[in-house]
């Protein structure tokens, strides 16, 4: 491998801050913030808003479609500006 290329791996502290759950995780991401962890150390710290803790698909969670199909709710949202017969 060529010398000075390649970006810093070092562990990550990585916070779900919708469900608030924290991640040790080894990365080259670059960030100035760090974050002392349960362990005692701090590591360089990156915010997210979604992770596996916190999506509707990994929780189980997932949202529940309407009855209705995608062309009853187009016709229902676009009946009024339907022609008038002349």
């Amino acid at each position: 491998m060529k010398a000075g290329i390649h970006p810093d791996y070092r562990p990550v502290l990585f916070h779900d801050t919708a469900a608030d759950v924290y991640f040790l995780i080894g990365s080259t991401v670059d960030t100035d913030r760090t974050h002392r962890h349960s362990d005692g150390q701090t590591y360089p710290y990156v915010a997210l808003d979604v992770s596996s803790a916190s999506h509707p698909v990994y929780t189980g969670q997932q949202r529940k479609t309407t009855v209705e199909g995608r062309v009853a709710g187009f016709n229902k949202r676009f009946a009024g500006f339907a022609g008038k017969p002349r």
